[in-house]
Protein backbone atom coordinates (compact mmCIF):
# COMPACT_ATOMS: atom_id res chain seq x y z
CA UNK A 1 0.00 0.00 0.00
CA UNK A 2 1.17 3.49 -0.77
CA UNK A 3 1.27 6.57 1.21
CA UNK A 4 -1.43 7.94 -0.93
CA UNK A 5 -3.78 5.00 -0.25
CA UNK A 6 -2.58 5.26 3.37
CA UNK A 7 -3.90 9.24 3.49
CA UNK A 8 -7.35 8.06 1.50
CA UNK A 9 -7.86 5.44 3.99
CA UNK A 10 -7.08 8.21 7.12
CA UNK A 11 -9.51 10.80 5.10
CA UNK A 12 -12.38 8.22 4.82
CA UNK A 13 -12.27 7.34 8.12
CA UNK A 14 -12.61 11.14 9.31
CA UNK A 15 -8.99 11.03 10.72
CA UNK A 16 -6.62 13.22 8.31
CA UNK A 17 -3.32 13.41 9.21
CA UNK A 18 -3.08 16.47 11.55
CA UNK A 19 -0.19 19.53 10.31
CA UNK A 20 0.95 22.26 11.80
CA UNK A 21 3.09 24.25 10.15
CA UNK A 22 6.02 27.08 11.15
CA UNK A 23 7.22 29.06 9.08
CA UNK A 24 5.21 30.94 6.16
CA UNK A 25 8.01 31.45 3.72
CA UNK A 26 8.73 30.34 0.56
CA UNK A 27 9.14 26.56 1.24
CA UNK A 28 5.78 27.19 3.43
CA UNK A 29 3.70 28.45 0.88
CA UNK A 30 4.56 25.40 -1.84
CA UNK A 31 3.84 23.50 0.90
CA UNK A 32 0.48 25.18 1.26
CA UNK A 33 -0.44 24.88 -2.11
CA UNK A 34 -0.01 21.15 -2.42
CA UNK A 35 -1.77 20.47 1.17
CA UNK A 36 -4.63 22.40 0.39
CA UNK A 37 -5.35 19.80 -2.21
CA UNK A 38 -4.20 16.82 -0.18
CA UNK A 39 -6.65 14.52 0.69
CA UNK A 40 -6.08 12.86 4.23
CA UNK A 41 -3.84 15.68 5.35
CA UNK A 42 -5.42 18.91 7.50
CA UNK A 43 -3.15 21.88 8.30
CA UNK A 44 -4.73 22.40 11.18
CA UNK A 45 -2.60 25.45 12.14
CA UNK A 46 0.07 27.98 10.50
CA UNK A 47 2.50 29.61 12.29
CA UNK A 48 4.32 32.50 11.84
CA UNK A 49 5.72 35.41 13.38
CA UNK A 50 4.20 38.17 11.05
CA UNK A 51 0.33 36.57 10.39
CA UNK A 52 -0.29 39.36 7.90
CA UNK A 53 2.13 37.96 5.85
CA UNK A 54 1.01 34.12 6.64
CA UNK A 55 -2.29 34.97 5.39
CA UNK A 56 -1.16 36.68 2.60
CA UNK A 57 0.23 33.38 1.34
CA UNK A 58 -2.01 31.04 1.96
CA UNK A 59 -4.29 33.61 -0.09
CA UNK A 60 -1.41 33.57 -3.17
CA UNK A 61 -1.37 29.42 -2.45
CA UNK A 62 -4.83 29.46 -3.66
CA UNK A 63 -6.68 28.76 -0.21
CA UNK A 64 -10.02 30.61 0.18
CA UNK A 65 -10.34 33.31 2.78
CA UNK A 66 -12.93 31.07 5.09
CA UNK A 67 -10.09 27.91 5.20
CA UNK A 68 -7.52 30.10 7.27
CA UNK A 69 -10.13 31.90 9.31
CA UNK A 70 -10.63 29.52 12.36
CA UNK A 71 -10.82 31.32 15.61
CA UNK A 72 -8.66 28.74 17.52
CA UNK A 73 -7.57 25.76 17.25
CA UNK A 74 -10.49 24.10 18.35
CA UNK A 75 -12.30 25.53 15.87
CA UNK A 76 -9.67 24.54 13.01
CA UNK A 77 -10.42 21.02 14.05
CA UNK A 78 -14.33 20.68 14.24
CA UNK A 79 -14.66 22.50 10.85
CA UNK A 80 -10.82 20.96 9.76
CA UNK A 81 -10.00 24.56 8.80
CA UNK A 82 -6.98 26.11 9.44
CA UNK A 83 -5.58 28.50 12.19
CA UNK A 84 -3.05 31.61 11.72
CA UNK A 85 -1.21 32.17 14.48
CA UNK A 86 2.00 33.86 15.53
CA UNK A 87 2.57 30.78 18.46
CA UNK A 88 4.34 28.20 17.55
CA UNK A 89 4.15 26.89 20.66
CA UNK A 90 0.14 26.92 20.58
CA UNK A 91 0.84 24.36 17.30
CA UNK A 92 3.37 22.21 19.39
CA UNK A 93 1.42 21.69 22.37
CA UNK A 94 -1.69 20.76 20.59
CA UNK A 95 -2.26 16.99 21.00
CA UNK A 96 -4.11 16.88 18.29
CA UNK A 97 -1.49 17.51 15.75
CA UNK A 98 0.62 14.69 14.98
CA UNK A 99 3.08 16.52 12.23
CA UNK A 100 5.07 19.91 12.92
CA UNK A 101 6.50 20.83 9.32
CA UNK A 102 9.84 23.14 10.85
CA UNK A 103 9.69 26.13 7.96
CA UNK A 104 11.69 28.87 9.42
CA UNK A 105 15.29 29.15 8.40
CA UNK A 106 16.72 30.03 11.21
CA UNK A 107 18.68 27.93 12.84
CA UNK A 108 18.01 28.32 16.76
CA UNK A 109 13.96 28.89 16.47
CA UNK A 110 14.28 24.92 14.49
CA UNK A 111 16.13 23.29 16.97
CA UNK A 112 13.97 24.52 19.96
CA UNK A 113 10.60 23.67 17.81
CA UNK A 114 11.61 20.32 16.83
CA UNK A 115 12.69 19.70 20.95
CA UNK A 116 9.91 20.91 21.96
CA UNK A 117 7.92 18.97 19.30
CA UNK A 118 9.93 15.55 19.80
CA UNK A 119 9.21 16.30 23.99
CA UNK A 120 5.46 16.66 23.28
CA UNK A 121 5.59 13.39 21.00
CA UNK A 122 5.04 14.81 17.60
CA UNK A 123 6.90 13.84 14.12
CA UNK A 124 8.77 16.20 12.21
CA UNK A 125 9.20 17.40 8.97
CA UNK A 126 12.78 19.57 9.23
CA UNK A 127 13.05 21.94 6.38
CA UNK A 128 15.04 24.02 7.48
CA UNK A 129 17.95 22.68 6.84
CA UNK A 130 20.30 25.26 8.70
CA UNK A 131 18.87 23.34 12.20
CA UNK A 132 19.76 20.17 10.43
CA UNK A 133 23.28 21.05 10.06
CA UNK A 134 23.79 22.18 13.23
CA UNK A 135 22.25 19.46 15.14
CA UNK A 136 20.69 16.94 13.05
CA UNK A 137 21.73 13.80 14.52
CA UNK A 138 20.99 15.27 17.30
CA UNK A 139 17.44 15.49 16.46
CA UNK A 140 17.49 12.19 14.75
CA UNK A 141 18.43 10.75 18.24
CA UNK A 142 16.12 12.24 20.35
CA UNK A 143 13.24 11.63 17.70
CA UNK A 144 14.09 7.85 17.85
CA UNK A 145 14.45 7.91 21.80
CA UNK A 146 10.97 9.36 21.87
CA UNK A 147 9.60 7.00 18.93
CA UNK A 148 8.96 9.71 16.67
CA UNK A 149 10.22 10.26 13.27
CA UNK A 150 12.63 13.41 12.47
CA UNK A 151 12.58 13.46 8.86
CA UNK A 152 13.89 16.01 6.79
CA UNK A 153 12.07 17.35 3.25
CA UNK A 154 13.70 16.75 0.12
CA UNK A 155 15.12 19.86 -0.80
CA UNK A 156 12.41 22.54 -2.38
CA UNK A 157 10.06 19.85 -3.08
CA UNK A 158 6.84 20.25 -0.97
CA UNK A 159 5.40 17.43 -2.59
CA UNK A 160 7.35 14.94 -0.94
CA UNK A 161 7.06 15.48 2.43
Amino acid sequence: MNLYAKLLERDAAGRPVTVGLIGAGKFGTMFLSQARLTRGLHVAGVADLDTTRARHQLKSAGWPDNQYAAASLDDAHKARTTLVTDSAATLIADPRIEVIVEATGVPGAGIHHCLQAIAGGKHIVMVNVEADAVAGPLLAREAKAAGVVYSLAWGDQPALI
